[in-house]
């Protein structure tokens, strides 16, 4: 069963990982599509309407490779983790069920009139198409990361007679503190993701001299947007999520930052190795007391290290956890500098001239997909050994019967598809930049008052 638990943990991983590649730059450029529109019906100029056009197609691109990738992990809940859909589903079941029949269905049929129906829409129903789309988008994501609150801070149940967990407070299921602070995080590191792929895509155009006209509308709603974005992303939502950990999940906290030993006026680990075995961190690069003042706003307050813990409750990979949350961390801290500086050469009217910036934006398209990745190993990783934290332990809420070859055997499976999926979704994007905004390369008139007012 060890065995099996293993490939079924890894499955899940690769399926999830893979699957969020596509709704963390929906969700994020849903955003930024009403953004666009709004700027349209404000100013009534086309340039704003066509900018929408051509990032509504990526993301109907994105969308549709995000439902395709999406349905297996529905499945999954039957067929890797039957004893955990067995116990829980009666929870769950709720948020997962709304996700699919309320938001999802909002999303879909929206996208539908936005992509085909904006003729008939006129300018004003074709914005409240964008913006019911983004309403669909992140009350999506809002059920699904309420779902994972619960299983990280489990509230409203009760144990019914035959060892079930049934939902005793739909509103607490639906309101629960980590959900809402999770939340917050989780959407403002997808609008990151569709802020720097809208900066990136704007830079390349300008750095090629190549539909420059749309090329700082891009860049311009990108830094402008994922400057706010970033500073959230800090706080108060990486500050809160992070208090949530130290109110409620003592030892991931420690574990997230090789705290072994427990201390007043505990340090910041910036660098550092940790050696689990002989508990310690080796290397350390440390901001002295600042653990225990960004935690409990004391530099002299007492942090519990993970000796205080009996082993069976750390996380299971300790290394790998600690390096996840360091590398969400140093990205976040990145992004920051990248958007406040651009967001400075923008405001000075020097960002579009200045290439060493815009290849700065560039390069960092891919860095949020990472940033993304890390924080959400970092939840995950940091709930174990429970399913449902302080309730099901995971190797509990297995298959029974699903052998660890059935599990190589479909994870192989998904591998191979998934590879076809990703060099297909790469190609579409790609045809899409090349094309551009408005194939031909047709400068319009309004285009020269957009280049004047940018």
């Amino acid at each position: 069963m060890g065995q099996a638990l293993d490939v079924h943990r890894l499955q899940f991983a690769f399926t999830i990982t893979f699957h969020y590649i596509f709704p963390q730059l929906t969700m994020g450029l849903a955003l930024l599509l009403v953004y666009l529109k709004t700027k349209a019906l404000r100013t009534g100029d086309e340039h704003y309407n066509r900018a929408a056009r051509f990032w509504a197609r990526i993301f109907g691109i994105n969308f549709a490779l995000g439902v395709v990738t999406g349905i297996p992990m529905e499945f999954q809940f039957g067929t890797n983790w039957a004893a955990f859909s067995k116990a829980a589903g009666g929870v769950i079941g709720q948020t997962l069920a709304m996700e699919g029949v309320f938001s999802f269905f909002l999303e879909s049929s929206f996208l539908g009139l936005f992509l085909f129906g904006e003729k008939r829409l006129g300018r004003i129903g074709h914005w409240v198409a964008a913006f019911l789309v983004f309403l669909g988008s992140w009350l999506s994501g809002y059920f699904i990361v309420a779902t994972d609150a619960w299983m990280q801070h489990p509230i409203g149940y009760r144990i019914g007679a035959n060892g079930a967990i049934e939902l005793s407070s739909f509103w607490d299921l639906l309101l629960n503190k980590w959900a809402l602070w999770q939340y917050a995080h989780t959407m403002l590191g997808a609008v990151q993701t569709g802020c720097f792929v809208m900066a990136g895509v704007g830079a390349f155009y300008l750095l090629t001299k190549r539909d420059e006209f749309y090329g700082r509308t891009f860049v311009r709603a990108g830094v402008i947007v994922g400057t706010i974005a970033a500073i959230l992303q800090l706080s108060p939502t990486g500050d809160m999520q992070g208090k949530m950990v130290a109110y409620n999940q003592q030892p991931t906290l420690a574990a997230m930052e090789g705290l072994f030993e427990s201390q007043e006026g505990a340090p910041l680990a910036i660098l550092g190795q940790p050696d689990v075995e002989k508990r310690k961190l080796d290397n350390p690069l440390e901001v002295p007391n600042m653990l225990s003042f960004l935690t409990y706003r004391q530099w002299r307050a007492n942090i519990k290290g993970l000796s205080d813990f009996p082993q069976a409750e750390w996380p299971d990979q300790i290394p790998l956890l600690y390096y996840s949350y360091h590398v969400m961390v140093g990205l976040g801290t990145i992004f920051i500098a990248v958007m406040v500086l651009a967001a400075l050469l923008l405001w000075r009217g020097k960002l579009y001239e200045s290439r060493w910036m815009l290849w700065m934006l560039l390069v960092c398209v891919p860095l949020p997909y990472i940033a993304n990745t890390a924080g959400w190993m970092t939840a995950e990783l940091g709930r174990q050994p429970w399913l449902i934290y302080g309730l099901m332990r995971t190797a509990g809420g297995v298959s029974p019967r699903v052998a660890a070859g059935n599990a190589w055997f479909t994870l192989i499976g998904f591998m191979g598809m998934y590879t076809i999926l990703a060099i297909l979704w790469l190609f579409l994007i790609y045809r899409e930049i090349e094309l551009g905004p408005e194939p031909g390369n047709r400068p319009h008139a309004e285009d020269d008052a957009v280049l004047a007012a940018e």
